[in-house]
Order: structure tokens, then sequence, then C-alpha cells
């Protein structure tokens, strides 16, 4: 339990969105993680901190300056905020905009994606296809393949040769019960 413990105050710094904690777990454990040998992926953790803790700003704050957001989010200056943030909104982290003379971040509303035609064409092209599945799969059963035809007189007259070979077993076997007698 206690060799977990730093873990669980990392994924606690992530899920918060907390540079200012993830660095300092990240400090004071730094030894073990490097010993465990999980440091660079600890290292990369760092970017999902920072978008967690973007995605939060965005949520509470319609309008915010750079500059509080980097302070909200530890970074060194308003320019690091400026580009995180970019690079945010360009990877669809979140809906916002920068007003770079002005120095501040504007969210936008998010889109709700249910009140639009994705959904119903999404259902209408799955129900669609499942469809032509049930309608294919009828037309097999309905008409067998012309092969299966075949091999159904190949079975007749296998039956027939069977038969007849038992007909020629009895007779055999009759003639050696008479041969003995």
């Amino acid at each position: 339990r206690l060799a977990l413990q730093p873990y669980l105050q990392l994924t606690q710094a992530v899920l918060a969105g907390d540079l200012g904690s993830f660095v300092t777990v990240l400090e004071r454990n730094s030894e073990q993680f490097t010993k465990e040998g999980t440091m660079t992926l600890i290292n990369r953790l760092r970017h999902n901190v920072i978008k967690t803790g973007i995605k939060s700003v965005a949520l509470s704050y319609s309008r915010i300056s750079l500059t509080d957001v980097a302070e909200k989010l530890q970074l060194d200056s308003p320019e690091d905020a400026e580009y995180i943030i970019a690079k945010s909104i360009r990877d669809g982290v979140i809906e916002a905009s920068i007003n770079h003379e002005k120095g501040y971040m504007e969210t936008h509303d998010s889109v709700d994606i249910y009140r639009s035609e994705e959904p119903l064409k999404a259902y209408h092209a799955r129900i669609r296809f499942c469809l032509d599945i049930h309608n294919h799969s009828i037309k097999a059963m309905r008409f067998p393949p012309k092969s299966y035809n075949d091999s159904l007189e190949d079975a007749q007259k296998q039956r027939e040769r069977e038969q007849q070979d038992l007909e020629y077993a009895k007779e055999i076997a009759e003639e050696e019960d008479d041969g003995l007698l």
C-alpha cells in the first residue's frame, strides 16, 4: 500500500488538473519513479494534467485572461498559457478562441450533438445495414445454391449403393448359411 501511495497522489493530481501538486509529488518521489522505470511515463502525464486543468478553467469561465489561466494552471508565463490553450483548441479539447490583442480566452457554448441530425443519420445507417444483412440471409435460405442439389443427388446415390451393399451382404450370408447346412 505504501509503495503505491505516490501513484495515488499522481492520479489525484492528474484528475484534478493541479500542476502544482503534480510537480510536488514528482519531485518528492522522483528517485522511486526512476528506480521503477516509470519516470518517462510520468513525465508524459504532465500534458494530461494541463489539459484537465484547461478543461476545468474553460468550463468555469466564459472569458478569462491568459495571465489568470497561467496563474490557475501554475504555468511560467501567459505566453505558455496562450500556446497550451491554442494547442488544446486545435486538438479539440476545448471549444474556445483566443483574443491575442486583449490577451484573453473566450469559451464557446458547446454544440449539443443530440439536437442535430447526426444521431438520426447514424442510427439510420446502422438499421439499414442490419436490414440488408437480414434480407440477404432470407434470400440465401430461400434459394439454396445449385451445388446443394448436387450433394443431395450424391447422397441419394450413396444410399442406393449402401442398400445394394446390404442386399449383397445378406445374399452372401444366406449362401454361406445354405452351404453349412
